[in-house]
């Protein structure tokens, strides 16, 4: 059935309205506008309101349409779409460059500041997301804005992804990644404009030991589940950590693992039936391979016959650093650098697409509680993607 005219009509009227209010002036008024647009990760935030990615994707369409874009909302989730648009080349068959930020951000729990005020002060915009990674994103989207009219003719076709779900499970970039092929992606990240073309890869293992309850008067009635997973986690310290600490890369360091969470018990005069902890895994690119979590939850089996444990490794990063782009984005400024943390960049990496991190700001300002980014980290990053066009 087709859409009656009056509601074409309202609907070209509303677009019209939207237009003029997504037209801000300036790299920083278009860093205050993403900041003040919530879309928080739901996935682990602890309250429901201000989540998800829809309205973000939704204004970035209006926006990148008026930069004459050919752009599509694709869902990945309900609700919540990656924001995928191109310029079409001048002539088939170029190369396809990505510029792919993501569009959520972690929770806003225990922040200091309005975590969507997009507050201009001290020469900084606060907020959440504005150096994670909504700087990064406003420095792409302005140097495109003002390139717009050169697009189609550079060497590169250029598109742009505003990916949902980076902040947990990488639901967006994995499933650009098996949509489209690219000869190159810059995932947004702020890494103070330098090249991160490589980084650990990362698994949070999940565990679990079970007992029986009963009165902690009689413990040997009882099976006591937190006994149980001191087991569990001292073999984790005395014999994985050193076999970690032992494998190293010329860039990255070592790999590490850290136990981060312990829960169990219900009060003191109990015999706790259930224990779960968890355990950040990072590993260098010698070390990862697809079967290591199941490897490591077999040798702790060892320790805990009835152990349950679970992980979704993220692959590590290493894209050529001799890249004929990579020598490009020198050219502009950047460094060649590595990181400890992961990103959307390794899902793309992983299906062979040569793939790098790149934005303005610093990971130090990352999930803070007072998140902020610097004006002169933004104008320097619009400049610098300016530049990097400019070369193609």
């Amino acid at each position: 059935m087709g859409v009656p005219e009056k509601a074409l009509v309202l609907h070209r009227e509303t677009r019209k309205v939207h237009r003029r209010m997504i037209s801000p002036r300036s790299v920083v008024e278009l860093a205050q506008a993403l900041v003040r647009i919530p879309s928080v990760n739901p996935q682990g935030s602890h309250s429901l309101e201000n989540t998800g990615e829809k309205r973000i994707a939704e204004w970035l369409a209006m926006f990148l349409e008026g930069l004459g874009a050919q752009v599509e909302l694709r869902e990945v989730l309900p609700n919540r779409p990656n924001v995928v648009a191109h310029w079409p080349g001048d002539r088939r068959g170029k190369p396809k460059l990505l510029f792919a930020p993501h569009t959520d951000t972690v929770g806003v729990e225990g922040m200091s500041i309005d975590p969507f005020g997009g507050e201009l002060r001290d020469g900084r915009i606060w907020g959440r997301g504005a150096s994670d990674t909504k700087g990064s994103m406003a420095a792409m989207l302005w140097a495109l804005r003002d390139a717009r009219e050169r697009l189609p003719g550079l060497s590169h076709e250029i598109w742009f992804a505003g990916l949902m779900s980076e902040e947990t499970s990488q639901h967006g970039s994995k499933a650009l990644a098996a949509q489209e092929r690219f000869d190159f992606v810059i995932a947004g990240e702020p890494t103070e404009l330098n090249v991160v073309h490589t980084h650990k890869g990362s698994a949070f293992l999940d565990l679990t030991t079970h007992g029986v309850a009963g009165h902690a008067a009689s413990p040997q009635l009882g099976e006591n589940a937190i006994g149980k997973m001191l087991h569990v986690l001292q073999f984790i310290r005395d014999e994985l950590a050193p076999e970690f600490a032992k494998q190293t890369d010329a860039v990255l360091g070592s790999s590490t693992l850290s136990i981060g969470t312990i829960r169990g018990g219900t009060k003191t005069n109990v015999i706790p039936d259930r224990c779960t902890a968890s355990v950040d895994l990072r590993f260098v690119p010698a070390h990862f391979r697809t079967t290591i979590v199941e490897e490591i939850g077999a040798r702790l089996r060892r320790v805990c016959p009835d152990l349950e444990f679970s992980a979704t490794p993220a692959p590590p990063l290493r894209t050529d650093p001799t890249h004929p782009l990579i020598a490009t984005l020198q050219e502009c400024g950047s460094k060649l650098v590595g990181a400890p943390w992961f990103c959307d960049a390794c899902y793309f990496a992983e299906r062979g697409m040569p793939a790098i991190a790149l934005g303005p700001g610093s990971i130090a300002q990352a999930h803070t509680k007072d998140e902020f980014i610097r004006v002169e980290e933004l104008e320097r990053g619009a400049a610098f993607f300016s530049s990097f066009l400019g070369k193609l």
